[in-house]
Parts: C-alpha cells; sequence; structure tokens
C-alpha cells in the first residue's frame, strides 16, 4: 500500500488549502481513512476520519473548519481546510485505518506533508 500526499504549502491565517491524498495498491474503496498531523516538539493527533460509507469524524480543534471527503473512483482522499489558524501549522499525514475498541488506529502512512500557516 502506497499513500502519497500533496497540497501543503505556506497559507495565512484565515485562508484555505486542500490537501489530498493518492492511493495505491490495495482496494482503496473498502478502507477507512484518516488524516493526522503533528505540530513541532507535539504528539501526532488525529484530525479526521472516513469511513467506507462516508461517515466522517473531527477532532474538536478542527470541526467547522476542515471536511474530510473521498473519491474512490480516484482513490484519493481530501482535507479542506477552511479559517486556518498558526496551531493548524504542522505535518499532515495520511493514513488507512480502522476503527477498534481503544480508538482508531492506523497500519498504512504517507510520508507527510507540511503546512505552515502564518498570522
Amino acid at each position: 500500500v502506497l499513500l502519497v500526499e500533496s497540497g501543503g504549502g505556506l497559507v495565512q491565517a484565515g485562508g484555505s488549502l486542500r490537501l489530498s491524498c493518492a492511493a495505491s495498491g490495495s482496494i482503496f474503496s473498502i478502507y477507512s481513512m484518516a488524516w493526522y498531523r503533528q505540530a513541532p516538539g507535539k504528539q501526532r493527533e488525529l484530525v479526521a476520519t472516513i469511513t467506507s460509507g462516508g461517515s466522517t469524524s473531527y477532532a474538536d480543534s478542527v470541526k467547522g473548519r476542515f471536511t474530510i471527503s473521498r473519491d474512490n473512483a480516484k482513490s484519493t482522499t481530501y482535507l479542506q481546510m477552511n479559517s486556518v489558524k498558526p496551531e493548524d501549522t504542522g505535518v499532515y499525514y495520511c493514513a488507512r485505518g480502522r476503527t477498534v475498541d481503544t480508538g482508531y488506529v492506523s497500519d498504512y502512512w504517507g510520508q507527510g506533508t507540511q503546512v505552515t500557516v502564518s498570522s
């Protein structure tokens, strides 16, 4: 399984950015997908998930500002980031995963894409 993120960059606070994650090597449509991020000096955190059926969930910190979506025909997951804040700065990772009793776990990860929000 190969996951390749793109779309990161520098954006001003209040602006928008769309991240993409292209998947290959597995049957994309049957898997849940997720976006994580890791800010400098902090642990990686789960930002958003989307099931194979299209149900979504978000971290409280991004709820109402970020939207996760998927295009199964293109084997691609997206993260639309609106009204970004400096605290959204970090490396964003795409991952394949699933929900278990203890939370959400991921087994395949992309290499990450840097998002920097300037104030």
